[in-house]
């Protein structure tokens, strides 16, 4: 198998905290990639470099302070909770969502997870052009802003605050309690909010009220996160194709034919069994192709 046989095979075993990953290095690498092949090509590319907030033309793609570009690049509002200004930047914030997506998935499913960061991403985008239109400090100023940590931040705070005495082994530092990290990061957003990053820190501390609030909801019986559903539900219903049928439908009450039993059944078990032994023997990694996605089927049975 190639490289990018293993990236797809690793991508559709992954959990969503891989998914996530990906998507955020992918749009990251790629962007890159085909700026850097028109600019070889003689295509002008003023807008692009690899400043602070200046990846992908930030005039497209970032979030803008000014509520009024909303209404020309509405997608910005979830687009910048993927993009990312450099490559230190995509490094420390993938740490992060791998550290916090685990963490996370200690006591919620995949799929809130992933709620989760659009929400908080959106809560904390509002949060900051809010912020930028109505603090005295802030009045008349602009901005853009791309980046996960305000998704990431809610995700670690959605977890601290369910258990905010759960045990973190820390390299270097020993067992400490996750209230413990997550008050570290708080106060550094709140000493450094006035003093540089003003923006990015008020959606970081956007992100983590989200996440607290999340959690508060949900003890009460209201789980947020639905709201990511319904929306991907309706837009999929809306986009979906129609069915038509040139001929009425008759229903006839014939029984539905029987599975058959047994012997493929057993057949499967058997080829589970092996798969199973040779990875005990030699690793995942020694899994030719075919048993690999033999194994993703079964998955997601």
């Amino acid at each position: 198998m190639g490289i990018l046989d293993d990236l797809k095979m690793e991508y559709r075993v992954g959990g969503i905290v891989q998914r996530l990953i990906f998507w955020n290095v992918g749009l990251f690498v790629v962007p890159m990639i085909l700026f850097s092949i028109l600019r070889l090509s003689g295509i002008d590319l003023p807008e692009w470099d690899w400043t602070y907030r200046g990846a992908y033309g930030q005039d497209w793609f970032s979030l803008s302070s000014n509520p009024a570009n909303l209404l020309w690049k509405p997608w910005s509002i979830l687009l910048y909770n993927f993009l990312h200004s450099g490559f230190l930047h995509l490094l420390f914030n993938m740490l992060m969502l791998h550290f916090a997506g685990r963490l996370f998935l200690t006591f919620f499913t995949q799929k809130q997870l992933f709620r989760v960061y659009v929400l908080g991403g959106v809560f904390a985008g509002l949060l900051y052009i809010i912020s930028y239109n109505l603090l005295p400090a802030l009045a008349g100023t602009q901005a853009g802003m791309t980046g996960a940590s305000a998704a990431i931040m809610a995700i670690l705070f959605a977890t601290t605050a369910y258990s905010p005495m759960y045990s973190v082994r820390m390299l270097l530092i020993g067992t400490v309690k996750l209230w413990h990290i997550a008050g570290v990061l708080l106060a550094l957003d709140l000493i450094y909010v006035s003093v540089e990053n003003t923006g990015g820190h008020i959606a970081h501390l956007g992100g983590a009220l989200f996440g607290y609030l999340y959690i508060v909801l949900l003890k009460s019986g209201t789980d947020l996160s639905k709201v990511v559903s319904a929306v991907i539900d309706f837009f999929a219903n809306l986009f979906k194709p129609k069915k038509k049928t040139p001929f009425t439908a008759v229903h006839r009450n014939t029984p539905p034919p029987q599975r058959p039993v047994g012997k493929p059944k057993d057949i499967t078990q058997k080829q589970v069994d092996e798969i199973l032994d040779k990875i005990s023997k030699s690793g995942y990694d020694s899994l030719t192709k075919e048993e690999k996605e033999f194994l993703f089927r079964l998955q997601n049975k």
